[in-house]
């Protein structure tokens, strides 16, 4: 579904995104980690095609800016970006408009039960808490029923009940063949979620593997983070215990 290749993007003298290439298979949900500043919300804003950047990005086979790659890519932004004077419902109904959706209503209605914002359909942007701001945010990405998915940080902010629905809605989209891929540095936030998992550091991708290959290695995905991210290896942090134990 969606394929990467050799793809640098680079602010003045700082490379953000270091040559870097991945695939991701339909019907599976991958899990972007790194620390702040690693470059997971770069690679994001280019796949989106926000971003100019050297390489390659090709979505269901289709060039990632092209109409055709935009009309099965959905996205779901780390801040909300929502209009001051337009309601809680008049926002989906923009969407919908933008998206020439048919019987977006009645999916408008179940988003807004599952994720409470019911009593807020008339509510402005600007008058919704952080919280609510996201549910939204996130309502507005279900709405078009992609194909392929991007969620960047899309659980913070939200209440336990929201935390479980965004959950249960990104294993319904796996369920359906849908492809995801979930930026976060929140591990345990999506631990029980992913197929496979892409590690960043300074740019560039230290470790991608897939769930079975990481369980037949014995490591859970903390650990495995960070033993990337802080290279300390098991080995030497047993070594390390042996030491002071004499």
């Amino acid at each position: 579904m969606l394929k990467v290749k050799n793809v640098t993007k680079k602010y003045g003298k700082v490379t953000a995104c270091d040559n870097l290439s991945f695939e991701l298979e339909d019907g599976t949900v991958t899990v972007l980690l790194g620390p702040n500043g690693a470059g997971k919300s770069t690679i994001m804003k280019a796949i989106m095609g926000f971003l100019k950047f050297e390489g390659e990005i090709t979505i269901g086979g289709y060039p990632n800016k092209s109409t055709q790659a935009r009309r099965i890519l959905g996205y779901i932004p780390e801040l909300p970006a929502l209009y001051p004077n337009l309601t809680v419902a008049e926002h989906m109904e923009f969407l919908a408009r933008a998206y020439r959706l048919k019987d977006y209503k009645q999916k408008t209605e179940e988003l807004f039960t599952r994720f409470e914002l019911l009593d807020k359909k008339k509510k402005f942007g600007d008058e919704l808490s952080k919280g609510m701001q996201q549910k939204l945010n996130i309502c507005l990405g279900l709405l078009t029923d992609p194909k392929m998915m991007l969620l960047d940080e899309p659980m913070i902010g939200l209440d336990p009940h929201a935390i479980k629905e965004l959950k249960n809605s990104i294993e319904e989209m796996k369920a359906q063949g849908k492809t995801l891929l979930v930026s976060t540095h929140i591990i345990d936030s999506v631990d029980m979620l992913w197929d496979r998992t892409i590690i960043m550091q300074n740019g560039q991708i230290k470790a991608n593997i897939t769930r079975a290959q990481l369980e037949e290695d014995g490591r859970s995905l903390e650990q495995l983070f960070f033993d990337v991210t802080e290279g300390v290896s098991q080995e030497a942090m047993s070594s390390k215990e042996g030491e002071d134990q004499e």
